[in-house]
């Protein structure tokens, strides 16, 4: 590998211009990818490194290195970047078939969504509502709703009577650009229904509107409504790192991915128009994903002895 770093270093500097920094910033980079590959073992053959057998999978394992040791989105894109150019240059000289890390792309970790709660803590704050009154019920419906199903809160206080299902488990609701989809509902779910709908007949004969979730008065409950319901819940529990209503949403998803449920599936339940927009959900699970790999994947599990 060394010949080939000195040949694209003076490439850098006849056919690109590079100036000092320029050539230092690559050269620097390129040292770094090598000491990774070194010291875990990636494209290693009798200590020495195996250009052609240097796959995506350690320039990902790279970038999951950097991202472990707290590199920022913009250092580990200028980093693949660096690679790009590298094997590139490989390629162009035969050293490599192809370029591995042209359809690479870092994470954007630097672009945090709204804190969200672990499991633990959804479960605890569905158990928060106590009490056999009217609220106390409507609120364990209410939230086990929220979180079954992942809803935005507009589509929680949109819900009609009309949209549930309870024999076939399903709820029908309406979201963004009036499009309507099919979400299954959770086994607690049902239950917190049946004794809502139970007490909301008994306690409110004659409500003012079909939306399934009322205050008090018989009305509909309102945006800000469900959001003071929730945010009364969460300051009762104590929850840390600024959770708020719309976390239950994030919640959903996240949980969702840490189970293992595929992108285009979450896609579906959350109701984004485009798969991007739910992909912003998969670095939340990022250190999930390397506990995983660290444990299960030969490469992390086995380090090669260096001589």
């Amino acid at each position: 590998m060394k010949k080939s770093i000195q040949e694209f270093k003076n490439y850098l500097l006849v056919e690109k211009n590079a100036s000092p920094h320029t050539l230092d910033s690559y050269l620097n980079d390129i040292a770094q990818f090598q000491d990774f590959l070194i010291h875990s073992g990636h494209a290693i053959e009798s200590s020495a490194i195996i250009l052609k057998k240097i796959d995506r999978l350690a320039v990902r394992s790279f970038m999951i290195y950097l991202y472990k040791k707290s590199y920022s989105g913009a250092t580990m894109r200028r980093k693949l970047s660096t690679l790009s150019s590298f094997f590139r240059f490989l390629s162009r000289e035969g050293y490599v078939k192809n370029n591995i890390v042209n359809s690479l792309s870092a994470p954007r970790v630097q672009n945090k969504l709204p804190a969200y709660f672990s499991v633990d803590e959804m479960f605890r704050l569905l158990q928060l509502p106590k009490g056999e009154d009217f609220l106390p019920i409507r609120d364990r419906a209410l939230l086990e709703m929220f979180y079954s199903c992942g809803l935005r809160i507009s589509e929680l206080v949109g819900l009609i009577l009309e949209n549930i299902d309870l024999d076939s488990r399903t709820v029908r609701v309406v979201g963004k650009g009036e499009k309507e989809r099919l979400l299954p509902l959770g086994r607690h779910c049902v239950e917190a229904l049946k004794t809502y709908l139970k007490i909301r007949r008994a306690k409110i004969r004659k409500p003012s509107t079909e939306k399934l979730f009322l205050n008090h008065r018989g009305a509909g409950i309102s945006v800000r409504g469900i959001r003071k319901v929730v945010d009364k819940y969460i300051k009762q529990g104590n929850f840390a790192g600024g959770v708020s209503p719309h976390s239950i949403r994030h919640s959903f998803a996240t949980h969702l991915l840490e189970g293992g449920a595929d992108l285009r599936s979450i896609q579906e339940l959350l109701g984004h128009s485009s798969l991007s927009t739910t992909q912003k959900y998969t670095h939340l699970t990022l250190d999930k994903l390397y506990e995983t790999y660290d444990k299960t994947h030969p490469r992390a599990k086995e380090k090669p002895a260096l001589e």
